[in-house]
């Protein structure tokens, strides 16, 4: 069997459905039984912002390795990896708010004011909302194909904001190794998509090969 024909096998959803919730599984499980360490709150936290930029890198690399590699198939799991992203960051918003400022808004206003991370890593947040909201079908139909790619152009503005987030956070300990991987790959990512941009524009406006329409969400 064609990796092609892999990946429009109909158990093919529902693996990756899977393979996408596992780490949301374990953490649960490392919470249930006491196997986060000795600061779980903080493990949660960092765990959580990290699974959200594997998925926002997994996401964005569909479009290029759908071209490359001339697999369109590929574009029937990007709005699945898209919310998987929004669901870890939630995940990643919600152990902030919850075990560091106790659910309380005064409080979380209050810290998004004080600490410039924080204010970037909410901006990435409530950034990244309307995008899963509307990474549906219907989305389109009601915004437009225009519209909706406009709006959708955002996630690279969001990536943007995740890797200052992720630098600022990692500053207090002078550890940046990690922040420099995840930046090298959008930057690889982004800069494909300029590439691309610029040759659709040199060729009169014509789809690169293997590409298609507007498709439903990052």
């Amino acid at each position: 069997m064609t990796l092609a024909r892999t990946l429009l096998h109909p158990a093919a959803k529902p693996v990756l459905f899977v393979l996408g919730l596992l780490p949301f599984a374990w953490l649960f499980y490392g919470a249930a039984t006491d196997h986060l360490g000795a600061n779980p709150a903080e493990y949660l936290s960092r765990s959580t912002g990290d699974w959200t930029l594997r998925f926002l890198c997994l996401t964005l690399a569909v479009t290029p390795v759908r071209v490359v590699a001339a697999l369109p198939t590929l574009a029937r799991f990007r709005r699945m990896l898209g919310l998987f992203t929004y669901f870890y960051v939630f995940l990643h918003f919600l152990a902030w708010a919850w075990f560091d400022q106790g659910l309380d808004p005064t409080e979380m206003g209050k810290d998004i004011a004080k600490r410039p991370f924080i204010l970037v890593g909410f901006a990435a947040f409530v950034l990244l909302t309307p995008l899963a909201a509307t990474s549906f079908n219907r989305a389109v139909k009601a915004l437009g194909a225009r519209r909706w790619q406009a709006l959708h152009k955002l996630v690279y503005v969001i990536a943007g904001l995740g890797i200052l987030h992720f630098f600022w956070m990692r500053a207090g300990k002078n550890n940046f190794a990690e922040v420099f991987v995840y930046a090298a790959i959008l930057a690889v990512l982004l800069g494909w998509r300029v590439s691309e941009f610029l040759r659709k524009r040199r060729s009169g406006g014509r789809m690169p090969a293997g590409a298609t329409g507007p498709r439903p969400s990052r």
